[in-house]
């Protein structure tokens, strides 16, 4: 394997094809923000702007600004939305709305917790980029709400009736891993290894399950049993395999090889498990029971989960030296640039049905911005260049 040839293959998507267009096409330079449904060839279809997305692309821009090169565009497309962000995002106390239309105007209440997760992440991104105490802070307020709001993410606004079945999900501490870590320039060292603890310890002791073959589960009870029911007999692959790049993080920033090990064995594990045998490709979720899923688009394959597969891979390999890494690596490499790189216009196709075919052609959405294209892209370049 060519680490080199692979590195610019990276490199070049990134800088001369993806990052391109949506400084192009997703700035709103009348209102501020981005736009993210964007079609094929990068139209507008859609004005409404979701808050996790914006988010992710303040932070996105403010992180190459920061470790990539020092590039104008790059921090006034990050500054101007931090700025709507800051002005429209919340509702004067950090509780961050979940969308807004084109000029600000909230759409749907802050019911969701990655709205407030990726806002943290974007400001202290941010502050980084600018200096600017002010992002700094708005980071740490955030937050402190976050970990307020962990035993009931959804707080006034969750459906659920409360007592019968208390179920808690894998994705916030999952997130949290990799949020501690974004913002520890904010909470100082003491602070982040007394989170870091809890969140490994929900990840690879709560949710991880080596009763059931070591598979990651998205649901638990409260106690953290298993339940029998369409929310915990759910696996989500891609959710797992993300997040074991982000425990391989933690275990190198905290010198836990043994941590390291079982975050790549757990990837190997969920690829073979998730891994589409007749048609190829990962399949979006799954029953552990074998059950019919809820979710109708179970057997979809979706851009992101590839993408966080091919991270997790190649940092399972650089930081073990494990062979298999290499071996999946190749595979998925193969079957992400043959199926979601659009060979005409530039971005990534993000859904896909399950024998590889294109579902819809848009390149953003509600659901897909500028996010896990572009950083899957940087972390594999990065990777690779040092191998």
């Amino acid at each position: 394997m060519d680490f080199k040839k692979l590195a610019n293959q990276y490199k070049d998507e990134l800088l001369n094809n993806v990052l391109p267009f949506w400084l192009q096409y997703s700035q709103d330079k009348e209102f501020g923000g981005y736009f993210t449904c964007l079609d094929r060839e990068g139209k507008v279809f859609d004005t409404d702007k979701f808050i996790w997305l914006q988010g992710r692309e303040v932070w996105m821009f403010s992180m190459l600004y920061n470790k990539v090169e020092k590039r104008q565009e790059w921090l006034d497309c990050a500054v101007q939305g931090g700025e709507f962000l800051k002005k429209y995002g919340h509702d004067g106390n950090y509780n961050w709305y979940f969308s807004l239309d084109r000029s600000g105007r909230p759409l749907v209440e802050p019911y969701n917790i990655f709205s407030y997760t990726f806002a943290t992440m974007a400001f202290g991104q941010l502050s980084l980029a600018t200096g600017n105490q002010e992002y700094a802070d708005i980071a740490r307020k955030t937050f402190d709400i976050i970990l307020s709001k962990v035993d009931n993410p959804k707080g006034k606004w969750n459906k659920l009736h409360p007592g019968t079945r208390n179920l808690k999900n894998f994705a916030l501490p999952m997130i949290l891993c990799n949020l501690a870590m974004e913002i520890e320039h904010i909470l100082g060292k003491d602070y982040l290894e007394q989170a870091i603890d809890t969140c490994i310890h929900e990840v690879m002791d709560v949710f991880y399950r080596p009763e059931l073959g070591g598979i990651i589960v998205e649901n638990v009870d409260v106690n953290g049993s298993l339940v029998d029911c369409f929310e915990g007999r759910q696996i989500t692959p891609g959710h797992a395999i993300e997040a074991m790049w982000f425990i391989m993080d933690l275990g190198k920033r905290l010198h836990r090889p043994e941590l390291i090990e079982k975050a790549k064995n757990t990837t190997l594990t969920m690829l073979e498990y998730g891994w589409d045998k007749e048609y190829g490709g990962i399949y979006y979720f799954m029953d552990r029971n074998g059950c019919p899923p809820q979710q109708l688009e179970w057997d979809q394959k979706l851009w992101w989960v590839h993408i966080e597969t091919l991270i997790s891979l190649l940092k399972g390999y650089q930081l073990t030296e494990d062979k298999r890494c290499l071996e999946w690596f190749e595979k998925v490499h193969d079957y992400t640039w043959a199926h979601f790189k659009d060979t005409e216009y530039p971005e990534w196709y993000g859904y896909l049905n399950r024998r590889g075919e294109v579902l819809l052609p848009l390149k953003g959405g509600k659901w897909k911005g500028c996010f896990h294209v572009p950083r899957g892209l940087y972390q594999c370049w990065n990777i690779l260049k040092d191998l």
